[in-house]
């Protein structure tokens, strides 16, 4: 049924208002009979014919509504809706339109039933923002809901189960007798009877505001800056793709370029805030990176290969263009930000979750460092692409959601301003008013803390018409009210929608705006909510960490997450220490760190995980590309030679700052020279040679690792494990070797016959070496003692004291010194020019 049936036709049956509750007329109280009665039966009957009555037919025509709301009860089956309110703002003889859906929900079908508009039971606004939220709260038809119009009524067919109409009534101003400018109830209710109870009645109702203007206020009127988010889940790789000269971007996929497209989310937001003043636009520096990365040919990894870590190759990555609705976007944003009176706040660059940090890892030792270069970093990049000045010192927390904790690492990030969600500092309800936002909450910092019930209808994609009336009626509606509390104190408000604002919600927000801009509110950015004064009586206090909401830290990323980034830092710091270009690798990895921390990744759990395996992966691979290759036994003939041990460098650049240390398990059997310095060139291998000195035949492991140079070395890599096969000892080697074992023996043969002619009895001269000296009970003295044997030393020399040392070294990581009895020496160099051998590598690995 497309056109509206309305009773103002049909005056001679005009019924007088109804209301609902104590007010209510009882239904024997009501006329039954008369020719009106009939004649207004008879109009429906008509109308459900002209809309082909058939119960089956309805569906066919689209106007069913398939989701029962939750709110129909058996005694309420209808569900209406409001979906447009024409205009917004209510003023002297205007009249006012709505439409929206008559839904019934039930499970008997409606009977000579009509839609009209409640006119308010009071000619008095709604006076308190309390009185607001209650009306907000009714869920079936009240008696304070006012009383039903005579006219205009929209007659209903019989509407079966599950059927839906659409509806429009049109209202004077004057009818809904309005005697001063406020905030007023806009109820449209359904009135008739069911099949299976033919009691006339109340079946449902929707409810909405309507603010009301006689003129000009001479209230003064609130200022209110308003976060226009422009963030994107991180989408840049630590990969880049060589093409000849150039160094190609690699995304991780290609979603940016849908949003950065007419239509997309991200082009919406542009171009919608474009047209509004007194922005406060608060930008992602990793999303302008990304978009203009892609204002120049790119690459996407390919599915499945986001979390592998590979080097981008052609057989893993897509070529994409140059995209020119990016180039388009930057500039259209460029254009936008550069309005006077707008703003611009830098996140820290990737938007890393302050909440997750501050609850899992805050004991991190890089996390701290990682945030202060990542505000840096992204002051820079956004006054870098967007040429303007920018505010970086602000900290924009999960949802808005503060405690003690959050606070302690924003400030410790070099965060003096801290953006809050009302829910998180409510006001004590001792203020009766609305306190301006910014509040003192120590240590140097501020909050502005934004308004909740003013914000809260924009946390959601407001997808359907009546979300987004809901949401632009309930805003006038509060705002209107804030303003008029204290007509002579003028306060500062913050809007504060979510991170992910969509389309929908951006173009039913600045329509608000719009609506009460000039009139009761007045745009600012946020630096004037920041510098007003406080109000004293405003709640400055920070919740304890106890207090932070359930279901946000349910989503928050876990500290393995966080420790397993905070180690990438450490190894990237190892890698950076050998590689003679290191910028090819610092800024794409440094970044990369940052985004697998990103606040994004709350709603994108998954790809959050798979991202940071992927920079994990890729970091393993650059440093791995520079290895000591795996090999299983190595042949020592002889008691002295040389052990050859090659290094290969399968990067695309040269690393210095390196060396090789080989590590004997068994040094009193198998010693080996000192360390080897490195400098291995791009895509080569350079064998090194350390002289080796054998005691004994038999298999000896070796364990060969790098380490960086430097005071600070450490290892770099994994070490690799061989085995050394010692063969063909020399006779003369192995005779010195026996002969030191039998003067051990003989010396501990003496020692035992001494303690048997003591008898066990130790000697009278505790400190007097055995052997010296009368025993006790010998007259004879000396003559009972044995003479020594001039062949048997008598502190025998153990062969090998001097490499106990050196293992003790070797064990504990340190570099052998090179004992002057006969240690080995310096490794000689093979026949190359700079005395190394070096065979071309068959693989690069970039960068």
């Amino acid at each position: 049924m497309s056109e509206p049936a309305r009773h103002s036709g049909l005056g001679a049956h005009r019924r007088p208002g109804r209301a609902d509750g104590p007010t209510e007329p009882r239904t024997g109280e009501r006329r039954t009979g008369g020719r009106a009665r009939r004649f207004a039966a008879a109009c429906g009957a008509l109308l459900a014919l002209v809309a082909a009555a058939p119960a089956a037919a309805l569906p066919a025509g689209g106007n069913v509504r398939p989701t029962v709301d939750s709110t129909a009860t058996a005694e309420y089956p209808v569900v209406l809706t409001i979906e447009t309110v024409t205009p917004q703002l209510a003023v002297q003889n205007g009249t006012v339109s709505i439409t929206g859906h008559v839904t019934n929900s039930g499970k008997s079908a409606l009977k000579g039933a009509h839609a009209a508009v409640r006119k308010p039971v009071s000619s008095k606004p709604l006076q308190r923002r309390s009185e607001l939220q209650g009306v907000a709260a009714r869920t079936s038809p009240r008696g304070d809901d006012g009383t039903e119009l005579d006219s205009p009524q929209y007659a209903l067919p019989e509407l079966n189960p599950g059927q839906s109409l659409p509806y429009t009534l049109s209202v004077a101003v004057s009818d809904l007798g309005f005697s001063e400018s406020g905030v007023y109830e806009l109820a449209v209710d359904a009135w008739g009877s069911t099949a299976d109870n033919p009691r006339d009645r109340a079946l449902g109702i929707a409810r909405t505001f309507l603010p009301y203007s006689q003129g000009s206020s001479e209230a003064q009127p609130t200022k209110v800056a308003t976060l226009w988010p422009l963030v994107h889940a991180p989408v840049l790789a630590a990969q880049t793709y060589a093409e000849g000269d150039q160094s190609l971007s690699v995304l991780r996929d290609d979603s940016l370029a849908a949003d950065l497209a007419p239509g997309g989310r991200l082009y919406e937001l542009v171009d919608t805030g474009a047209k509004l003043n007194g922005l406060t636009w608060v930008v992602d520096p990793d999303l302008l990176d990304a978009a203009f990365a892609m204002t120049k040919p790119y690459r996407v990894q390919k599915p499945g290969n986001e979390s592998s870590g590979k080097s981008a190759k052609d057989e893993n990555t897509v070529g994409r263009p140059a995209s020119a609705a990016a180039d388009a976007w930057l500039n259209k944003l460029r254009a936008a930000v550069a309005k006077s009176g707008s703003q611009v706040v830098a996140l820290p660059y990737a938007d890393p979750d302050l909440a997750s940090i501050a609850h899992n890892g805050a004991d991190l030792s890089g996390m701290g460092t990682a945030l202060s270069k990542a505000a840096t970093a992204g002051r820079l990049t956004v006054e870098g692409r967007l040429s303007v000045d920018t505010r970086s010192d602000v900290a924009w927390p999960y949802q808005g959601y503060l405690d003690q904790q959050i606070a302690g690492i924003a400030r410790q990030a070099g965060s003096s301003l801290v953006l809050v969600n009302g829910a998180s500092m409510p006001d004590p309800d001792s203020v009766n008013y609305t306190p301006t936002a910014v509040r003192p909450i120590g240590n140097g910092q501020n909050a502005v803390v934004a308004d909740d019930p003013v914000s809260a209808p924009f946390q959601k994609d407001l997808s359907t018409p009546k979300d987004q009336t809901d949401a632009t009626q309930r805003f006038l509606a509060e705002t209107y009210a804030i303003t008029h509390e204290q007509p002579q104190n003028q306060r500062g408000l913050l809007v504060m929608p979510p991170r992910e604002l969509t389309a929908n919600t951006a173009k039913a927000l600045a329509g608000a705006l719009q609506t009460a801009g000039d009139k009761w509110l007045t745009p600012v950015k946020l630096d004037v909510l920041a510098q007003a004064a406080p109000d004293p009586k405003a709640n400055t206090g920070v919740p304890s960490p106890a207090d932070y909401p359930t279901q946000a830290r349910a989503s928050e990323l876990p500290a393995s997450a966080l420790s397993g980034t905070d180690d990438l830092q450490q190894k990237l710091d190892t890698l950076m220490r050998v590689l003679t270009l290191p910028q090819r690798v610092r800024g794409p990895f440094s970044a990369a760190m940052v985004r697998s921390l990103s606040t994004e990744w709350r709603a994108q759990a998954p790809s959050g995980d798979a991202y940071r395996t992927g920079v994990t992966n890729y970091l393993n691979e650059l440093t791995t590309a520079v290895q000591v290759p795996r090999k299983n036994v190595v042949t020592l003939a002889g008691n002295t030679g040389q052990l050859q041990v090659s290094v290969r460098n399968d990067l695309t650049q040269t690393v210095t700052n390196l060396q090789l240390r080989l590590t004997s398990n068994q040094p009193n059997r198998l010693r080996v020279g000192l360390p080897e310095q490195l400098v291995l060139p791009a895509s080569q291998s350079v064998t090194l040679r350390f002289n080796a000195e054998a005691r004994s035949n038999g298999p000896v492991t070796m364990v060969a690792q790098l380490w960086t140079t430097g005071p600070d070395s450490r290892p770099y890599g994994q070490p690799q494990t061989f085995t050394v096969e010692v063969t063909s000892v020399t006779n003369g080697v192995l005779y010195v070797f026996a002969g030191a074992a039998v003067l051990l023996v003989l010396a501990a043969l003496r020692f035992v016959r001494q303690r048997k002619r003591r008898g066990g009895q130790p000697h009278e001269d505790g400190d007097q070496p055995v052997g010296d000296g009368p025993a006790d009970g010998d007259p004879a003295g000396a003559a009972a003692a044995e003479p020594t044997d001039p062949a048997e030393p008598t502190q025998p020399t153990d062969p090998d004291a001097s490499t106990a040392g050196r293992s003790a070294d070797q064990a504990a990581g340190r570099p052998e010194n090179g004992a002057a009895d006969g240690g080995p020496t310096q490794t000689p160099r093979a026949s190359s020019p700079d005395g190394r051998d070096r065979t071309a590598s068959d693989e690069k690995v970039g960068p």
